[in-house]
C-alpha cells in the first residue's frame, strides 16, 4: 500500500472510531460523516473499504487485533495448559464484554447489519477456534463447536446492548456461572 493511501486509510479509521465512539445509536454515523472528520473524498472510504459495513469490519478487526493481543488466552497447543480451561473461559468472555461495552455502537453497527453478521468475520472465527478448543479440552471434542457458538452468544453485541445497565460484577457471575455449567465447576475460580 503506499505511503499517502495508508495514512488515508488510518486517518479514516481514526475518524470513524471517533465517530462510532461519540454515537448513540450506529445509524448516526454516516459514510458522509466519516469522509469529512477524515478529510478525504467519499469516493475514498468506497475505494478503501467497498461500503459502510467494510468500513465497519476494518475499524472492528483492528481493534479485536488489539484485544487478542491483550488477552493471555490461546488454543490448544501441544503443550500442557497453564490454567483450568474454564478459568481461560471465563477470562476471555470477560475481555470480549469489557470489549463490547467499550464499542458498543460499533459492535452493533456489525452485529446488526445483515451481511456484516458477527458469524461472518476473522475476529468471530479467532475467538469461536479459542473457546472450540477450550470445551474440547473441557468436555471432549463431540459438541465442542456448538457450545462454543453457545458461550458467545452470551456476549453478542444485542444481549450486552439490552442488558448494559447491568453493573459489571452482576455480568462476572453471570458469565461465570454459564462457563462454569457447560466446562465444570472450575469457572468459579477465574475471580
Amino acid at each position: 500500500m503506499r505511503a499517502d493511501a495508508l495514512r488515508n486509510r488510518e486517518s479514516v479509521l481514526a475518524a470513524a472510531g471517533r465517530l462510532f465512539d461519540a454515537a448513540a445509536d450506529p445509524d448516526q454515523v454516516s459514510m458522509d460523516d466519516i469522509a469529512t472528520a477524515a478529510g478525504v473524498g467519499k469516493g475514498t472510504l468506497f475505494r478503501r473499504f467497498g461500503d459502510r459495513i467494510g468500513l465497519i469490519r476494518a475499524l472492528y478487526e483492528q481493534r479485536g487485533l488489539r484485544l487478542q493481543a491483550a488477552l493471555p488466552v490461546s488454543p490448544k497447543l501441544a503443550v500442557p495448559p497453564t490454567r483450568p480451561a474454564a478459568e481461560q473461559a471465563v477470562e476471555l468472555l470477560r475481555a470480549m464484554l469489557r470489549f463490547k461495552l467499550d464499542n458498543r455502537v460499533l459492535t452493533l453497527a456489525l452485529e446488526s447489519a445483515g451481511s456484516g453478521s458477527p458469524y461472518r468475520n476473522e475476529a468471530y472465527d479467532h475467538w469461536h477456534a479459542l473457546l472450540a478448543g477450550l470445551v474440547a479440552e473441557a468436555r471432549g471434542p463431540q459438541t465442542a463447536d456448538y457450545l462454543a457458538h453457545a458461550l458467545l452468544a452470551a456476549v453478542r453485541s444485542d444481549l450486552v446492548e439490552h442488558l448494559r445497565d447491568w453493573p459489571e460484577a452482576r455480568w462476572h457471575e453471570g458469565l461465570t456461572a454459564l462457563v462454569g455449567s457447560v466446562l465444570g465447576d472450575d469457572g468459579h475460580r477465574a475471580d
